[in-house]
């Protein structure tokens, strides 16, 4: 809609008030002929009657008087013809396949609206003080036609007006009103539609001409689309769907109109209202529709969408299946470097080539150089909950062997871009380019622990699972719900990290009745997205027979934590006791630490828990910690495995 509308809502105005005059001007004659008196109240005369049993005869009598009333119906050609060179006036008819009933209905629709005052009139045209809104009944007449029922479905199906019940639609007295934004956008000259508020953005070619095309490949393919409504742009948030589809447009010559439709859906609008909305405004606005987070209309809601004849395009994050599939992928490490030296002077951070940012990523860092950091993208998700990570490699205390290990998936995941990229070994990584790794052993022999050093070494999120969230009873919501967990941390860049992953990682069995088969399913749908996942998954369990054979080979990592030995039990202990308080004061009596390592069998979880308890109970006494406080609190802490601790001779005299 353009400024060219200025003036269209007068012209609209003019011709229905004038029509209203005409039929006025009949109605009281008719009325005055039928011997009726404004004394007489709602009186029906006999003769009324036999006028309304001849309409042959009313039309002869109603002809004759309005051809008395040349000057009248000259100006009502006239105003009809102003109307009808009205370039918004005309376009909203076109745009929407309006009829000459259609038109003509919402004309009277919108005058009411935009002259309230009009309500009154439209009552007495109607005889009856109730019926002060626009009917097809009405609109037949002012039209000077046969009032007859009238197909409405243009105006229904495209919310310029709407019944007030809905049932009625096609009755010729159901009352009508257009939608605020018709009335708004003839008015003011520019369509804008208060519904939609802050979640559109108009997109014109001048905007996009001087943005660089990330994606040519994917642009060239759209190119060859026939029909954009068949297609679906796949990809990650931030990756440039919206941008592409801005380039598509303007590769047309149109603007482009974006829609996000998970602002709208928040705000309560149903989708097939907003996306209705939004081609509504593509349409007058002769633009390209793209609607973002397609993911979320059913696809019954895109079959409708699409029936409505309008192009437009939508970005999903997965593809449905049901359209042809143009997939964004992340970019290397050679488009993302030159991205920012199109943006900025400064030197790349590091993380620009180390990690797999999004384009928006990099958009926001380059352009604000008060925010040197990489843009935080921890994902909203109930299922995943942030770890802490506040060890560091010191705090660790394992075997050389899984240390090794350990270090060698922390440099994969730090050098994978490099190497995938650079040296071009994505080729042999054609299902995906994650690393996944799985940490097996006893419960409290340091896989959380390591998950958390990890973490902190690489700058990323730690985000665990709800496994209790994520396993559901219904058939199909665990596969939904993974989804939602794998896409979360995929586009966040943090690790996933499975505790107890045997629960969701099990082995398929046979199968013997429903459970049995949608249970395998679940196993078979996991086994292919940790195999197609572009993060960092670790999973860790203390039952690794458990696992499926088949999900264990596609893991990249498989590093068995063993109980503590001798000498890194000597660690764990020294570690955990520390003799000073921070502030420097003396807190341990002598500790026999060969006893300790030797004989008390423990993981370092079970030491760690030992030591606080010593550490209370030495508090508890006033006195500082000492082997005997160690003794008893060793004796607890096996207790919870059903195993006693016979304390030497020399502590149990001294205890």
């Amino acid at each position: 809609m353009s400024a060219e509308a200025t003036g269209t809502a007068d012209r609209l105005l003019a011709l229905v008030r004038l029509r209203c005059r005409r039929l006025a001007a009949w109605t009281e004659q008719f009325r005055h002929g039928s011997g009726t008196s404004p004394d007489q109240g709602r009186t029906i005369t006999g003769e009324e009657i036999a006028r309304r049993l001849s309409p042959q005869a009313a039309r002869a009598g109603e002809a004759a008087f309005l051809a008395q009333s040349s000057s009248l119906a000259a100006e009502i050609e006239e105003a009809s013809r102003h109307l009808a060179d009205a370039p918004a006036w005309n376009a909203t008819i076109k745009a929407f396949a309006l009829t000459r009933h259609e038109a003509d209905l919402l004309a009277v629709a919108i005058a009411v609206a935009l002259d309230p005052g009009l309500s009154r009139v439209y009552a007495f045209l109607h005889d009856d003080t109730s019926m002060n809104q626009a009917t097809p009944w009405l609109a037949e007449r002012l039209a000077g036609r046969e009032p007859a029922p009238i197909d409405t479905v243009n105006l229904r199906r495209w919310l310029l007006a709407s019944p007030d019940h809905a049932a009625a639609a096609d009755r010729l007295l159901t009352p009508w009103q257009a939608d605020p934004t018709l009335a708004r956008a003839l008015h003011g000259g520019v369509w804008t539609d208060p519904t939609l508020a802050y979640a559109v953005e108009l997109i014109h070619p001048d905007d996009i001409e001087t943005v660089a095309c990330l994606h040519p490949e994917a642009l060239a393919a759209l190119a060859l689309v026939d029909d954009p409504r068949d297609c679906e742009l796949v990809g990650t948030d931030g990756i440039g769907r919206r941008t592409l589809a801005a380039q598509f447009a303007a590769s047309r010559g149109r603007p482009l109109v974006a829609i996000d439709l998970q602002v709208l859906a928040e705000s309560g609008l149903p989708a097939m209202e907003a996306i209705t909305r939004g081609l509504r405004l593509a349409a007058l606005s002769e633009s390209l529709a793209y609607f973002s987070a397609g993911d979320i209309v059913s696809p019954a809601d895109w079959d409708r969408a699409a029936r409505l004849g309008m192009p437009f395009l939508r970005g999903v994050r997965h593809p449905s299946g049901r359209a042809a599939t143009i997939a964004l992928r992340p970019l290397t490490v050679g488009r993302r470097l030159e991205l920012w030296r199109t943006l900025t002077d400064a030197p790349p951070p590091d993380w620009v080539s180390s990690r797999r940012p999004a384009p928006a990523e990099i958009v926001a860092a380059a352009t604000h150089p008060d925010q040197p950091k990489r843009p935080h993208r921890r994902p909203d998700n109930t299922l995943l909950n942030l770890l802490p990570a506040p060890y560091d490699w010191d705090d660790l205390i394992l075997s050389a062997e899984v240390k090794a290990q350990l270090r060698a998936l922390e440099a994969q995941v730090r050098l994978r871009w490099s190497v995938y990229e650079d040296w071009g070994f994505a080729r042999l990584t054609h299902l995906g380019m994650g690393i996944s790794a799985l940490f097996g052993g006893a419960s409290g022999t340091g896989k959380t622990m390591a998950a958390q050093v990890l973490a902190r070494a690489l700058g990323l999120d730690l985000l665990r699972v709800d496994l209790a969230g994520v396993v559901n009873k219904y058939i199909g919501e665990t596969e939904k719900k993974l989804r939602e967990v794998f896409d979360a941390c995929e586009d966040s860049d943090a690790i996933l990290f499975f505790d107890e992953a045997d629960a969701l990682f099990g082995n398929r069995t046979q199968v013997k009745d429903a459970h049995d088969r949608f249970a395998n399913i679940e196993i078979d749908y996991l086994l292919q997205r940790i195999e197609r996942f572009d993060g960092v998954a670790i999973l860790a369990t203390n039952r690794r027979q458990d696992l499926d054979p088949a999900f264990v080979r596609r893991l990249r990592f498989v590093i068995e934590f063993m109980p503590p030995r001798t000498e890194e039990r000597l660690a764990l202990w020294r570690h955990a006791l520390r003799p000073n308080t921070p502030d420097g004061r003396y807190i341990c009596d002598e500790i026999d630490w060969s006893y300790l390592s030797e004989r008390l069998q423990m993981t370092g979880a079970e030491i760690k828990s030992t030591a606080i308890s010593a550490a209370f109970l030495a508090r508890t006494a006033g006195t500082r910690i000492t082997m005997a406080h160690l003794i008893a609190a060793a004796q607890r802490e096996l207790a919870k495995q059903g195993l006693h601790l016979r304390a030497p001779l020399r502590e149990q005299s001294s205890a």
